[in-house]
């Protein structure tokens, strides 16, 4: 089923097919997953039974799964990418997330595209042209405001193509697809599945004479994102489809962000009254039964930030560390190194801890120390004594009076290792009479789902009446509600008998087994998987008539895409090696000068200040490394620029990656 207008979905991370069903269980409406390749996420690949295994079981609740295939490919990995898209579509895949536009040149199977976030969708003009060309789901960039995607939405057209953003999760400071730093320096593209993540690493920031404004400092790396206050007000603005990050996730990660957003995305379906009437409805079927109250600070996070979405925001960056400082409780009172052990002071006299917490704090450089801890014992009310796993002496800046954070919670883990959810369907139970007479009652148990869907069985029996009446039909209202260990529910019950039938328990149970029965099968045959959209014609015009490497075409059908779509001037991806000398390697909203008070329009009409304050180009130092940051203030936007190290040249010149200016003589992929 393609996701309607009038539908808010809920999309789940998977790294594998376990996590992938446990999203399901917890409220996904979707779930986006890797295949066997082309995934853009080297260590998150999984195999086409795995991929069946979780169609099937979601599709039991008609909720959908989505195969990332979203990294720029080389011609020759053009024709193993098609048959990865048709082996995918018979395992059951309802939708392809694509960056490649090649993609869309080759003998795809009729599944449902959707445009993934590496395509940097901004403007409207974009966002209508990928609409145009045959995407049905369009993943908008991170960075954008309310207002942007709102005007996005205006020129979409509801019954074509849908609006997805993300709204969890940890987020790359680069507009996505606009990052070529991890190429440029270690050959790893991270539009092909590989970053090495330079923005996570601590840098020295200098001035355009050599002077020091920051130090060790991780500048580049943005806090986690979270949409949680937003939610009403992106629905208000169009999206339809509310993505979490997270493909190398684990299990608890998902299971709880699932959660968290599941009663969200139900509190705004449910808010109409009597008198108000609400749109809004689920994405798949049934209800989703948790048993633990969601909590997003317990999963790793640096923090959270709603980034760009309500305007531009001072404090977005996790710039003094990228690992997770979990949450407050408390401060050291006493440490003794040679009995190993350290004495804390909570907060609130509810706080618990438990052998194997993660605790950390900071050292005096505002650099975080992981504090693991072997044992916890209760002192008093409020007073812990704790025996650390690594020895005291090598805990620096280990002190009284040092705010201590606990970012891992046993108590919590633990929870979610264990069941944490039911799905269960909303199932109407009718028990009818169809014929009676001396020698034969002839009864009829239909079952209908939420959904519409029908499941019956017949039961020839011998006509006794029961000797009460009333014990009688309670009993038999019991047995009929008895759905077992599925994920069927009864809303109602109704019996339609002429008499107060003795009917016997134990023939009972396989009546209703072979209506359940009968409704499973009936809920598989109706499912139906979204079909692709189809393309205008004739084809729509891109947005522009030129594109740079930073357009990503890596291969000879994605040149021809674009040539056909109206582009004159095409270059290379950054991956060909085209590009050599400096160039920008990073393209972000994200402004260091503006985060570090720098920014001229922070100090335009601050007296003695107006006017002293340029946007000159900064410097980011790592080791050997460096980059230079130069300010476009005109959209708001920072540039970090550098070249490509000679050792990635030398060794694609190794192992060359072969990009086509004109087409080769080879026979075409088709």
């Amino acid at each position: 089923m393609t996701l309607l207008s009038h539908q808010l979905e809920l999309l789940s991370p998977a790294r594998d097919a376990d996590i992938g069903i446990a999203a399901v269980h917890h409220g996904a409406d979707a779930v986006y997953i890797g295949g066997p390749g082309f995934g853009a996420r080297a260590a998150a690949d999984n195999s086409l039974a795995d991929i069946e295994r979780l169609c099937k079981e979601a599709h039991r609740f008609n909720s959908r799964i989505f195969i990332t295939l979203n990294t720029i490919l080389r011609d020759d990995e053009l024709a193993p990418a098609r048959q990865l898209a048709w082996d995918l579509y018979h395992a059951g895949a309802d939708a392809l997330i694509v960056q490649d536009m090649g993609l869309l040149e080759l003998d795809l199977p009729p599944i449902e595209l959707h445009a993934s976030t590496q395509t940097d969708i901004r403007t409207p003009e974009k966002a209508r042209f990928m609409q145009d060309v045959g995407f049905s789901q369009i993943v908008l960039a991170r960075e954008l405001t309310l207002e942007q995607i709102q005007a996005i939405h205006q020129v979409m057209d509801p019954n074509r193509a849908q609006l997805e953003f993300f709204v969890h999760g940890a987020l790359c400071v680069a507009y996505s697809g606009q990052c070529y730093i991890s190429h440029a320096h270690t050959g790893r593209s991270a539009n092909r599945g590989d970053c090495s993540q330079a923005c996570r690493l601590p840098y020295q920031v200098t001035d355009s004479q050599g002077r020091f404004v920051a130090h060790d400092k991780h500048v580049l790396s943005m806090k986690d994102n979270n949409q949680s206050e937003n939610m009403a007000a992106l629905v208000a603005a169009g999206i339809r489809s509310f993505k979490i990050e997270g493909r190398y996730k684990d299990m608890a990660y998902v299971k709880n962000i699932t959660g968290h957003y599941r009663r969200l995305l139900d509190e705004l379906i449910e808010s109409g009254s009597e008198t108000s009437h609400n749109p809004y409805a689920r994405a798949s079927s049934g209800r989703t039964q948790l048993y633990f109250t969601p909590d997003p600070n317990q999963n790793f996070n640096r923090e959270f930030t709603d980034y760009f979405v309500q305007g531009r925001q001072e404090d977005i960056g996790a710039f003094d560390t990228p690992k997770n400082p979990g949450q407050a409780i408390g401060w050291v009172t006493a440490v003794n190194a040679a009995e190993g052990w350290v004495e804390l002071e909570t907060a609130s006299p509810d706080t618990e801890l438990h052998n194997g917490d993660g605790l950390c704090y900071y050292d005096l450089q505002k650099e975080l120390v992981g504090l693991p801890i072997n044992r916890a014992e209760s002192r008093q009310v409020n007073r812990w004594r704790v025996f650390p796993k690594d020895p005291i002496a090598g805990l620096k800046d280990l002190r009284k009076g040092v705010e201590v954070n606990r970012n891992r919670d046993m108590n919590w883990v633990r929870l979610l290792e264990k069941k944490s959810s039911d799905r269960l369907l909303g199932v109407w139970v009718h028990l009818a009479e169809v014929a009676c007479t001396s020698t034969q009652l002839t009864l009829q148990l239909t079952l209908t789902d939420e959904d519409g869907h029908t499941g019956q069985a017949n039961w020839n029996l011998p006509p006794e009446r029961a000797r009460d009446a009333i014990k009688n039909e309670q009993s038999l209202r019991e047995h009929l509600g008895k759905l077992g260990h599925t994920e069927f529910e009864p809303i109602d019950i109704q019996l339609a008998l002429s008499q107060a039938w003795f009917l016997p328990a134990s023939q009972l149970n396989p009546l209703r087994r072979q209506a359940l029965a009968a409704l499973t099968q009936a809920r598989q045959s109706a499912y139906v998987r979204p079909a692709r959209a189809v393309p205008l014609s004739p084809p729509a015009v891109y947005p522009e008539d030129s594109l740079s490497y930073l357009a990503n075409v890596f291969n000879q059908k994605a040149h021809a895409f674009y040539e056909k779509h109206g582009v004159k001037v095409i270059a290379a991806a950054y991956e060909a090696h085209e590009e050599t000398g400096e160039v920008s390697l990073m393209i972000t909203k994200h402004c260091v000068r503006f985060s570090l008070s720098l920014c001229p329009k922070q100090a335009k009409g601050v007296t003695g200040v107006q006017g002293t304050v340029k946007a000159e180009p900064l410097t980011l130092i790592n080791g050997k490394e460096k980059l230079t940051l130069r300010f476009d203030c005109k959209p708001c936007e920072m540039h970090v620029v550098g070249k490509m190290k000679k050792s990635v040249l030398q060794a694609a010149q190794e192992q060359p990656l072969t990009f086509y200016r004109t087409r080769p003589e080879a026979q075409a992929v088709h």
